[in-house]
């Protein structure tokens, strides 16, 4: 199999950066599709295994084993989902990150025309958001996602519809000087904002979990995700006039 990356040393431009958790049968053909979607350009893959209890570690390690570009990172004890992207993000050498869900329900297919958008608006754009079309999830999830978004939307004002697909291209260098918490990956728009930096967002269409379970419910986020949407309202609201520095 030939790498996407042009030699060993040759720091790509992009790095794709997955947190996964017991996702043990979903990684394996999650990397077939990134080696098939991202064949335009060099690439370099980061899974970071976030205290996976399953055979997930096994699997990206076999998968390593003809794959030069792709980097394994472990928690020993889960962290969340938001840490592991903090931690894949640290250890990126690429100018952008390419952020993806590990259990198949991001398809990987559109990630070109995000990293297209992203490099049509300049440097003034900081976030390419995924906003879905056709959710498989639940109608009870359905609604509790339209309900978040719309409170979330009214008080913070980001611009955005669906922070919470998975599927997001943001500058490495803005996303290391996001403030770090527990539940940043469904606030990123409303941060990136907050930095002086432009939004765009691509239709994407949702699929199906490939295998396994969700880790993420509505009662064991909802008043973490309250208490989340206060602290990030405060945030903005005591951040002063923000820019984005241009480089001659």
């Amino acid at each position: 199999m030939t790498s996407p990356e042009t030699s060993p040393s040759a720091a790509p431009r992009l790095s794709v950066v997955i947190a996964v958790k017991d996702e043990a049968d979903n990684v394996a053909p999650l990397i077939d599709e990134l080696d098939a979607a991202l064949a335009f350009e060099p690439y370099e893959l980061i899974f970071v295994d976030d205290g996976s209890t399953d055979a997930t570690l096994a699997n990206l390690r076999k998968a390593a084993e003809t794959r030069p570009y792709l980097r394994i990172l472990v928690h020993e004890a889960s962290c969340g989902k938001s840490a592991g992207v903090d931690t894949g993000a640290r250890a990126a050498r690429g100018e952008l990150l390419l952020l993806l869900d590990g259990d198949g329900q991001n398809n990987p297919a559109y990630l070109p025309e995000m990293v297209r958008a992203m490099d049509a608006g300049g440097p003034r754009v900081g976030l390419v958001q995924g906003e879905r079309q056709g959710r498989k999830d639940t109608r009870f999830k359905r609604f509790q996602s339209r309900l978040a978004n719309g409170v979330r939307g009214a008080l913070l004002n980001d611009g955005t519809r669906d922070t919470g697909c998975g599927l997001k291209v943001v500058r490495r260098d803005v996303h290391l000087r996001l403030p770090m918490f527990d539940g940043l990956h469904r606030f990123m728009s409303a941060l990136v904002k907050r930095e002086g930096y432009e939004i765009r967002t691509v239709k994407v269409v949702d699929r199906e979990r490939w295998h396994g379970v969700s880790k993420y419910g509505f009662w064991n986020r909802l008043w973490v995700g309250i208490a989340d949407l206060a602290g990030v309202w405060w945030l903005i609201k005591r951040r002063r006039v923000q820019t984005v520095v241009e480089r001659n």
